[in-house]
């Protein structure tokens, strides 16, 4: 299993991204900057690309609404030459929150959308001029602008044509289509022990009409890292965070993640928890997170148990542990997980 780590920052990231180095050496593999609807994560990215020299350097995740196609080339583009190949892409929908209460845009055709660009930039980083006749029409026909437009490719050679792109993806129809298209695949708030259930036919149907020159499906997944005989109270730690996502990250009847508590099968909390939170009670929402949820989705606890925790996500095809360490010595928590997935 590769080790990878999201980039966690509040207030100043570039204070957070400094620390990178230090995690670098201990043995992390691939660090993800998270976006949302806060700084941009190129920016940090490239930060990271001239801090860093060994270290994989992902977008965890730019959403595919707020650039066109071929902005979205120039920056892989751009991200994997100054890194000397070390980008990857992750995209994927967000929600309508942040497209349309952010960016202003419509949220619509998302499984479209992502098809169409992967398959765009994965033409641009060929060397190819960008053509499109579906959702995205490129170049502009003459009947929709002034019918100046012809294709175009980018003006540098890119670093690789092979830039990874994964996608973050919880619906069935979005998780086939990853698996069928995508180099990798970022899922959210992982169940290790029931993500066969939920989503392994969905998986399977991908799979079964994925390219062989794409190689495996690579999958992304982790939670909280905590090491001790004495850290399971640390967990709790992670219950407003689950508790936005289930009860505050979307509306009523339009929430993925809601929906994904139900899928593993805590229907009744998760309504309660949607309830409370959109009602101002979060810290009663909170409270009602399920406690196996928790446990089973981070790694928190003695090291045997930590193991154990392991030994289910690569059991549920997780190629690439994500680890966020709560301790004093981030580094040395990093080394001694490299050792027990390497």
């Amino acid at each position: 299993m590769k080790l990878t780590m999201p980039l966690v920052y509040a207030g100043n990231p570039r204070e957070s991204a400094d620390q990178v180095v230090a995690l670098e050496k201990a043995g992390l593999d691939l660090i993800w900057v998270a976006e949302p609807y806060g700084f941009d994560a190129p920016t940090l990215m490239g930060y990271l690309a001239a801090k860093t020299e060994t270290v994989q350097i992902g977008a965890g995740i730019l959403n595919i609404y707020s650039r066109t196609p071929g902005a979205l080339l120039q920056t892989t583009a751009g991200l994997d030459n100054v890194s000397g190949g070390r980008a990857v892409m992750g995209l994927g929908a967000s929600g309508p929150q942040v497209i349309e209460g952010f960016h202003g845009l419509p949220y619509d055709r998302p499984l479209g959308r992502t098809r169409e660009i992967i398959g765009l930039l994965r033409q641009g980083l060929r060397g190819e001029p960008l053509t499109s006749d579906g959702i995205f029409k490129l170049p502009l026909p003459a009947d929709q602008g002034l019918g100046l437009g012809k294709p175009l490719k980018l003006l540098n050679k890119p670093e690789r044509a092979d830039v990874p792109i994964w996608v973050a993806a919880l619906g069935d129809k979005n998780v086939t289509m990853t698996a069928e298209i995508a180099d990798g695949w970022l899922p959210f708030l992982f169940h290790p022990d029931k993500a066969k259930d939920v989503w392994g036919e969905q998986i399977a149907k991908g799979l079964a009409k994925r390219s062989a020159d794409l190689g495996p499906l690579s999958i992304n997944a982790g939670g909280m890292l905590a090491i001790g005989d004495d850290v399971k109270g640390m967990l709790d730690f992670m219950r407003p965070m689950y508790a936005l996502y289930v009860g505050g990250m979307g509306a009523r009847g339009k929430n993925f993640y809601n929906d994904l508590a139900c899928e593993y099968g805590y229907e009744k909390e998760a309504k309660e928890i949607q309830d409370l939170y959109l009602s101002g009670k979060k810290k009663e929402a909170e409270a009602l997170i399920p406690t196996d949820w928790l446990e089973a989705g981070n790694l928190v606890g003695p090291e045997s148990y930590v193991k154990e925790r392991i030994a289910a996500f690569a059991e549920a095809g997780v190629t690439h542990l994500s680890v966020s360490p709560a301790s004093a010595d981030p580094a040395g928590d990093i080394a001694k997980v490299k050792e027990w997935v390497s």
